[in-house]
């Protein structure tokens, strides 16, 4: 570090600042301009208390230390008007205050970018404390020399040598432009999951494809800006891609089949679906996996290869009503005529059961020792469940069966015994 380091003469002129009668004046504008930012921070909270959204959000973090930073400049040259010639301590101020701005953007345009990330408190210390480090760097000259000494650690990557400062800021770089991606693919998605015209399943295969474009064109031209050139990664992504083709089958076989289900709209939020013996309502549809949700709370989670390469029964595809049926035997003398309008009765008075398709009921077997009924009745909420409207209505048969007199028999056995002697 030489003499005339603008560093050293800042941090020397500072020094002077200190000794000389006319600090105090700078103190005191220093505190005037930082109590008037926290004012117009307050004044601005208070105006927007009612609001939502990002530009509340962005405004509440960033206006104390871009208002202290105009008013720093405006007392700076304010002072010098008035022949003030020690100003270093402002001088100072103004960059840790830009540091500050800088730290609060990097963090609402990440916490905009994750919204449900946990990690943020953790990594909000963490760039704040790499922020200020630079800064600390930059005011104190170190920063040339640092770089200086990360340039000369360097070794061949293919054809090209690359050192750790090229990594390191080639890192930052595509940290920085990583998270702006994801932070214009969610508001990309924030205004697509509101166009009411356009189906879930679009939105959500738009959603998806604008986030992977834009991480792949952030990632790429990041590594660009640094000075790293891609063909020196061809290797690797070579290997990536036989390891795609030939270890990640089946990964990639369910990253493809969630497109072709969103895409398709055969599969969609909120119907009804059967694969094999596993059935419930669809809640989510990830790249990867189907979630299922059956009536007692358990969800499956379906592989979306299984529901492209096998049979799928979509309850709720084009219509979401759904025919029900259960049985009930009555005795050979009982009018089967009063029996079957009595059962249509009973479905038609439950809450869930339509009126158009109507109940009815139909004779369907003459048993051994009964007359087969069949009750068929229609409910377009599937996604409820079926047994508690199976329950009700089967209740209901069994009291308007009680009621009028009609018997359901059971299965009556005699026995005789052949050849049986006799007491003496």
């Amino acid at each position: 570090m030489t003499q005339n380091d603008p560093a050293l003469t800042l941090f020397r002129d500072l020094l002077a600042d200190v000794r000389a009668p006319g600090f105090l004046w700078q103190l005191l504008a220093l505190a005037a301009c930082l109590g008037a930012a926290w004012l117009i921070e307050r004044w601005w909270r208070a105006r927007h208390a009612e609001g939502t959204g990002r530009l509340k959000d962005a405004g509440s973090r960033l206006v104390f230390p871009l208002s202290g930073m105009l008013l720093v400049g405006a007392m700076r040259l304010a002072l010098a008007l008035a022949n003030f010639t020690h100003v270093n301590l402002l001088k100072l101020a103004m960059p840790l205050l830009g540091s500050l701005a800088l730290v609060r953007s990097v963090v609402f345009v990440l916490r905009q970018a994750f919204p449900a990330a946990t990690w943020l408190t953790a990594w909000e210390r963490i760039i704040a404390t790499a922020v200020w480090g630079w800064v600390a760097l930059y005011l104190t000259d170190l920063l040339p020399h640092v770089i200086d000494a990360l340039e000369q650690v360097d070794f061949a990557l293919g054809r090209q040598r690359v050192n750790l400062w090229m990594i390191a800021h080639g890192l930052f770089t595509v940290f920085l432009t990583v998270v702006v991606a994801l932070w214009i693919a969610g508001i990309i998605e924030a205004r697509l999951m509101r166009v009411d015209t356009l189906d879930s399943s679009l939105r959500i295969v738009g959603v998806r494809v604008a986030k992977a474009l834009l991480t792949v064109v952030a990632i790429v031209s990041s590594l660009s800006l640094v000075g790293i050139d891609m063909t020196a990664l061809s290797v690797f992504t070579g290997a990536l891609g036989v390891g795609l083709g030939l270890g990640m089958q089946k990964i990639a076989s369910n990253y493809v089949s969630g497109f072709i289900i969103l895409l398709d709209r055969s599969i969609r939020l909120g119907n009804v679906v059967q694969v094999g013996a596993d059935v419930g309502q669809v809640t989510r549809i990830t790249t990867r996996y189907t979630v299922l949700k059956n009536t007692t709370g358990t969800e499956c989670i379906v592989p979306n290869d299984v529901l492209i390469s096998s049979v799928v029964q979509n309850q709720t595809y084009s219509d979401t009503r759904l025919r029900l049926a259960t049985t009930v035997g009555v005795a050979y003398g009982t009018d089967l005529d009063l029996a079957m309008r009595l059962m249509a009765e009973a479905a038609s008075s439950q809450r869930r059961v339509l009126a158009d398709p109507a109940p009815k009921a139909l004779l369907t077997l003459f048993g051994d020792s009964s007359i087969q009924l069949e009750l068929g009745f229609w409910i377009a909420d599937p996604e409820a469940g079926k047994g508690g409207v199976t329950s009700d209505v089967n209740l209901a048969v069994w009291r308007a069966f009680r009621d009028n007199g009609i018997e359901i028999p059971f299965p009556q056995r005699e026995v005789r015994m052949l050849n049986e002697k006799t007491a003496e």
